[in-house]
């Protein structure tokens, strides 16, 4: 896959998001490495894997630092996913150092990147990664509504 744009990258975020294991909320992550490159994909699997901690951002982050083979830092990568982050995704995006931070669909009842809280840009943390939010936004809030409006 070659060098992604926001918009190109949230289409395949919306992809991944895709192949969320059935009663796991559709989300999904990529992160495009330094060259822009695809770096690693997830999904949302609380659910599947009875993990409360395992959101899409969360494991995305653990493949990419993986990978990437310099630590856990991701300064020079990018975080594309289809919701904005809560609170402890937002925690983990400032602790790996993700660079920047593209998001879809806007979380109005536990959104940590603006919509509730602010954490990626509180004056108390060290790294303040560049957020941009509502890419491809009407796309990634109808997936999760229809995906809610099934659980019903």
């Amino acid at each position: 896959m070659g060098v992604l744009g926001a918009e190109e990258a949230m289409c395949r975020a919306l992809d991944v998001a895709h192949s969320t294991p059935p009663g796991d909320v559709p989300v999904g992550a990529v992160i495009l490495g330094p060259d822009g490159h695809e770096l690693s994909t997830a999904t949302n699997r609380r659910e599947a894997d009875g993990d409360p901690t395992a959101h899409a951002e969360v494991l995305a982050i653990r493949q990419a630092a993986g990978l990437l083979g310099d630590g856990w830092r991701l300064t020079d990568c990018t975080l594309v996913v289809t919701l904005e982050p809560c609170t402890m995704c937002a925690g983990a995006l400032l602790g790996a150092r993700v660079g920047r931070l593209i998001f879809g669909a806007y979380e109005p009842k536990t959104g940590a990147c603006g919509s509730v809280f602010d954490v990626v840009r509180d004056r108390g943390i060290l790294h303040h990664p560049e957020v941009r939010g509502g890419v491809l936004e009407e796309e990634c809030a109808e997936m999760l509504a229809r995906f809610f409006e099934e659980q019903r």
